[in-house]
């Protein structure tokens, strides 16, 4: 089953001729990410193209660890790139300055962490923000669809959500629960947000969320839930996420950057690149891009970085 143009597999190397810069982590010519699932298919599908439009002068290997299990390995000096779908915390700020790791945030694209249902659903089109955080608060007592809304019907609800390593569970249980990391324990969680996918895909009572371009390459085989914050229902799409009017789970994505890093060529290029074609592979992927004057504005910082 395809889920992703670009996500083939979770960990994967681009075998090429190393390029110029010397230092850091890795070969020459070697860029080395670790993160958030949601970011990786667009750093996934930049590490591929820049792959065919230098002709293989880089080499790229993206791991898949959530945003804080590569929050952890990029303030212990093993990866040049964290993606991530949440700010840095102030407890990874501190790591990173032990380790004595300066790092650039730089905003990528945008977001809309998507609940969704299997198409077998028909009745729950659309949710109040209260609904959800009944259904997903700590000590939640809701495990039927009618304890959601009367109206309901009286099945089991079964639920797919983030795990703890993972930047969206984060986002999800703050802007949903009203604290980040309150949640409800009896839930199926994965950092991988294909695995959620499939969870709610094979499930006619499933409830779940994850980011949006794993719902929109899945159209057909999930089906997605409106929400209602208080200004009526609205469903996830490209126009919602990026006016805002999708609240509250429009989020920014990242990518971290290790300014050290940024001395070598290989990633120098890399970010370059991303951030260059941001505006043409972020929407390709799923995503929502920012607009074309704040990828300058990242490219200038990078001007002045390393």
């Amino acid at each position: 089953m395809i889920y992703l143009r670009w996500m083939s597999t979770a960990l994967f190397a681009i075998a090429v001729a190393a390029c110029g810069g010397e230092g850091g982590s890795g070969p020459a010519g070697s860029v080395t990410v670790d993160g958030s699932s949601t970011v990786h298919p667009i750093t996934e599908a930049m590490a591929e193209e820049i792959q065919i439009a230098t002709g293989g002068a880089v080499q790229v290997t993206i791991a898949v660890s959530g945003t804080g299990g590569g929050f952890k390995r990029f303030c212990a000096g093993e990866t040049d790139i964290s993606n991530a779908s949440r700010h840095i915390s102030e407890a990874e700020k501190q790591q990173c300055a032990a380790a004595g790791i300066e790092w650039l945030e730089i905003p990528v694209a945008t977001d809309g962490l998507t609940v969704a249902v299997n198409p077998a659903n028909q009745f729950a089109q659309c949710l109040t923000l209260d609904e959800l955080k009944r259904i997903w608060e700590p000590g939640s007592t809701v495990r039927r669809w009618s304890q959601v809304r009367a109206a309901f019907p009286d099945q089991p609800l079964k639920l797919y959500g983030a795990g703890t390593n993972s930047g969206t569970f984060d986002y999800f249980t703050e802007a949903v629960v009203g604290e980040a990391g309150a949640i409800r324990s009896d839930f199926t969680a994965s950092e991988d947000d294909n695995v959620l996918v499939q969870g709610v895909e094979g499930d006619a009572v499933a409830l779940g969320f994850f980011g949006y371009a794993y719902y929109a390459a899945n159209q057909g085989r999930i089906r997605s839930v409106a929400i209602d914050s208080g200004n009526g229902c609205v469903a996830p799409t490209p126009e919602s996420v990026r006016d805002g009017s999708y609240a509250p789970l429009s989020r920014p994505l990242f990518i971290y950057v290790k300014r050290a890093a940024l001395e070598r060529e290989a990633v120098r290029s890399f970010v370059r690149f991303y951030l260059e074609n941001a505006e043409a592979l972020v929407p390709e992927v799923g995503y929502v891009p920012l607009p074309v004057g704040d990828y300058q504005a990242q490219l200038a910082k990078i001007g002045t970085a390393g």
